[in-house]
């Protein structure tokens, strides 16, 4: 029996791209501690490693209670054993 569901990450702190709306300021920024943040064309991009997959929607959380437009969230580290 494997560990993992399907499509979910084979190991800890996969990367992800999260796109927000706007440009975020530092209050907001702070929020995310551990995502690197850069503004693209009106849009603020963070990357980082997210532990597992709670972490993912507590990055999601905070985006929400925030009052943030979420634009795109996107795993961009290596592939799932799935994927591969």
């Amino acid at each position: 029996m494997r560990p993992h569901a399907r499509g979910v990450a084979t190991e800890p702190g996969r990367q992800y791209m999260i796109r927000i709306r706007g440009r975020l300021g530092a209050t907001a920024l702070s929020a995310f501690p551990t995502m690197e943040s850069e503004v693209r064309r009106g849009e603020t991009v963070l990357t980082g490693s997210l532990e597992d997959q709670s972490a993912v929607y507590g990055v999601l959380a905070q985006v929400e209670a925030l009052g943030l437009e979420l634009v795109e969230l996107r795993r961009v580290g290596p592939p799932t054993v799935d994927e591969g």
